[in-house]
């Protein structure tokens, strides 16, 4: 399309959304009353169905597909414009039908419309642009002018729970594609997310010798003495200014009171900017050797996301973004997410006042690895304030 939008189609999208806009906050509604906390696979199947139901009706869908998550319920894969554009790379619209929100919770929080704004379990994180996905092929469907290339929408059913097998998916479904761009929600005050830190994960265990504590403490092997240096000794490993952590976040050991212990466990978290990094640390903590050498240790895990460094691409796309919002009036500030992925949100349940997406509000959240094959985050927009849903729906089409 053309870097500015004719006259003709910023009116048709605007009478589009705007005639639309009933419809599709039913279809909205209908998504969050239908409960699909991750691992319910009734629920999973039921939205699922709810959304293949709609795509279907959208004569510029070429395929449906549910695809079964192990213990979890229905992906779904939704490919459109692949007609005479078959063989150009895709742009991908990846986010989620799972929420954090156990089952109940639209009893005790029921959907409700409130001064132009929408609330209920999973509106914000993540159904609403769920729907709008959906609602923005169905816009361009009535446009003369197509994409350039085909579109794919892809929704796990497990991103809440860590991708078990939504991540395999993805990443097959990004390695060719042209952008993917990931519709969670923004970070905190609406800011753009052009990087995140990667992460690592890793087990240590210690095995000492047990023995009397007062009667030969001598003869013990104290496993935990010797992961409590094997602590101070990561906790060296840290770099503030290049934005390297590396934190020992749980710790146990012993048997009795009265035992010298001879077995210690810890978790430890690694989080880096950039993979050369985290890859010298991560070898780092493969490599920790005993201090005390009757003591025998373990060393397992690695790193298990990339991190989204901020390449000359991403801040191209950024801007990209930036662009297209002036022409609906939305602003967005750039920033940093420091933990994310597709399903490596370690997310909370949002209190109900941050359930409904802030009026007047247009938010990107950005992650497009453009050099590697690993899985990415990239612009998002989001709203649930029901007046500023045509306008955020007008400026996905364009991105």
């Amino acid at each position: 399309m053309s870097d500015i939008p004719s006259k003709e189609q910023l009116v048709y999208l605007r009478d589009h959304f705007a005639k639309r806009q009933k419809e599709f906050l039913a279809s909205v509604r209908a998504l969050v009353e239908t409960e699909s906390p991750s691992g319910d696979v009734d629920g999973s199947r039921a939205v699922v169905s709810l959304l293949a139901e709609i795509a279907k009706q959208i004569s510029a869908v070429n395929s449906v597909e549910k695809i079964p998550g192990a213990d979890f319920g229905e992906h779904l894969r939704i490919r459109a414009f692949g007609g005479d554009a078959a063989g150009a790379a895709p742009i991908i619209l990846l986010g989620h039908t799972d929420t954090v929100h156990p089952r109940g919770s639209i009893e005790r929080r029921p959907w409700r419309e409130e001064r132009n704004r929408i609330y209920g379990p999973g509106v914000f994180d993540m159904k609403t642009n769920c729907a709008l996905a959906l609602e923005v092929i169905r816009a361009l469907d009535g446009m003369q002018k197509k994409p350039a290339g085909p579109i794919t929408v892809l929704l796990t059913c497990d991103e809440e729970s860590g991708s078990p097998s939504g991540r395999a998916l993805v990443e097959a479904e990004a390695k060719n594609a042209r952008a993917v761009l990931v519709m969670e929600p923004s970070a905190s005050g609406g800011r753009a997310k052009t990087a995140r830190k990667g992460t690592g994960m890793f087990t240590i265990e210690v095995q000492g010798r047990a023995a009397h504590a007062g009667l030969d403490p001598e003869k013990g092997v104290n496993a935990v003495l010797e992961l409590a240096r094997q602590t101070l000794r990561l906790h060296e490993l840290n770099d503030p200014v290049n934005g390297t952590n590396v934190t020992v976040t749980m710790f146990g050991g012993g048997t009795a009171s009265n035992v010298v212990p001879a077995h210690a466990t810890a978790e430890v978290d690694l989080r880096f900017t950039s993979l050369d990094l985290g890859t010298a640390v991560e070898a780092d903590v493969l490599a920790v050797r005993p201090f005390d050498s009757r003591a025998q240790i373990v060393v397992q895990g690695g790193i298990n996301r990339p991190p989204l460094e901020r390449s000359e691409k991403v801040v191209s796309l950024y801007e990209r973004a930036r662009q297209i919002g002036r022409w609906f009036r939305f602003t967005s500030a750039p920033g940093k997410s420091l933990r994310c992925s597709i399903s490596i949100w370690a997310k909370r349940v949002w209190a109900e006042a941050q359930m409904g997406i802030l009026p007047r509000r247009l938010v990107f959240r950005f992650s497009m690895d453009w050099e590697s094959k690993a899985m990415v985050h990239t612009p998002i927009m989001s709203t649930s304030s029901s007046t500023t849903l045509p306008r955020a729906a007008r400026c996905w089409r364009d991105l």
